[in-house]
């Protein structure tokens, strides 16, 4: 069975960089399409801010964090590179694995509700102050 696990979080000043990484355990990586979520404290879901298609040729971002946030992987890892941060973009970070689907029509789709994907790491902790 597929194990994530996210670190690299913090406490960090508005404006600075972080980057988290999702280890991926247990399975081939690349059976597997990879997303980032986030969420609030007191909030109910976790919202999706960017993923990476399975066939790597896609990947997408949401408004509030395009331009500042990058995906970018190696063998077993998935990294999100967090530039500008804002006191806004403190939360709890998730990466989350959803395995490839069998009809090759979805393959370069990048997934974006958290009931999509199977697997999740714990998460981690960032903190932006102002």
């Amino acid at each position: 069975q597929l194990q994530l696990v996210e670190s690299g979080g913090g406490v960090v000043q508005a404006g600075d960089s972080l980057r988290l990484s999702c280890a991926a355990y247990g399975r081939t990586f690349n059976m597997y399409t990879m997303g980032w979520f986030r969420q609030v404290p007191g909030d109910k879901e976790r919202n999706f801010i960017g993923g990476i298609s399975w066939s790597r040729t896609n990947s997408y971002y949401t408004d509030s964090v395009k331009g500042r946030f990058t995906i970018s992987y190696d063998q077993n890892t998935v990294y999100l590179q967090m530039n500008s941060l804002k006191p806004e973009d403190t939360a709890v970070y998730y990466c989350a694995a959803r395995p490839v689907d069998r009809d090759t029509k979805w393959r370069d789709r990048v997934w974006a509700e958290p009931y999509e994907y199977d697997y999740w790491g714990p998460g981690t902790q960032v903190t932006v102050s102002s």
